[in-house]
């Protein structure tokens, strides 16, 4: 695997405060971070240096963060690009996953998440292997637990997962889903409490029951249950 580097990270965010958090929060992972304030000084920091990353917010004055990740001339730097957003709406998700965002994270953005998807990013930034850049990086452990997902108009799935991370899991599943759909998951977890239940958006379906969820509403404390729950089951 390759070795981890010191990330450059551009921080496109017009609220003040929230663009120090995130610039603070990055540097204390030992990376360096440049915060700007709108999608046209961040298309010129691209093109005059591309970064390692990007964290993008959606709602931002004159052009949006969608419509900054939609220029081919973003798109052609192959960058991750990390969107957060206060305003969480299915069709957001599905236009995030249509232009190519590694990760859709809502607005608190929990840090500890942000720090996971940063870490693995480091871990594969500079990589010459093409499929290691394009992957999806969040550390994702592999566990099984039963699942039950309810698609639109009420159609169910059963299955199992088969790994989780922080912002979304894998299953297998008894039926085919539509890629950019959103469902509700229903995860059973080993610890006695109640199903954990999640709205997420289908990322990927292979036709043959294999399936990749985004998580759209966990809460930090429930992303914790779900994790902990891997870790008692592999042993770590």
């Amino acid at each position: 695997m390759p070795r981890s580097v010191m990330l450059n990270v551009l921080v496109v965010e017009d609220e003040d405060e929230l663009g120090s958090l995130f610039r603070d929060y990055v540097t204390t992972l030992g990376h360096r971070a440049d915060v700007v304030s709108s999608a046209e000084a961040a298309l010129e920091r691209l093109q005059a240096a591309p970064p390692h990353v990007m964290i993008l917010d959606v709602k931002l004055p004159r052009m949006s963060g969608l419509e900054l990740l939609g220029l081919p001339v973003v798109r052609d730097c192959r960058i991750p690009v990390i969107v957060v957003s206060g305003y969480v709406t299915e069709e957001q998700a599905r236009q995030c996953l249509r232009l190519g965002a590694l990760e859709f994270l809502a607005k608190p953005v929990p840090l500890e998440v942000l720090g996971t998807v940063l870490d693995h990013v480091a871990v594969f930034a500079g990589s010459p292997d093409e499929r290691l850049r394009e992957r999806r990086l969040a550390a994702r452990l592999p566990v099984t637990l039963p699942l039950r997902v309810t698609a639109e108009q009420g159609a169910v799935a059963t299955g199992a997962v088969i790994d989780v991370s922080a912002t979304g899991l894998s299953a297998r599943l008894d039926r085919q889903l539509l890629p950019g759909s959103a469902v509700r998951l229903s995860i059973v977890l080993p610890d006695g409490g109640p199903a954990l239940d999640a709205l997420a958006l289908v990322v990927r379906s292979d036709g043959e029951g294999m399936v990749a969820f985004w998580f759209l509403d966990l809460t930090p404390v429930e992303v914790e249950r779900l994790l902990a729950s891997a870790h008692a089951r592999i042993g770590c």
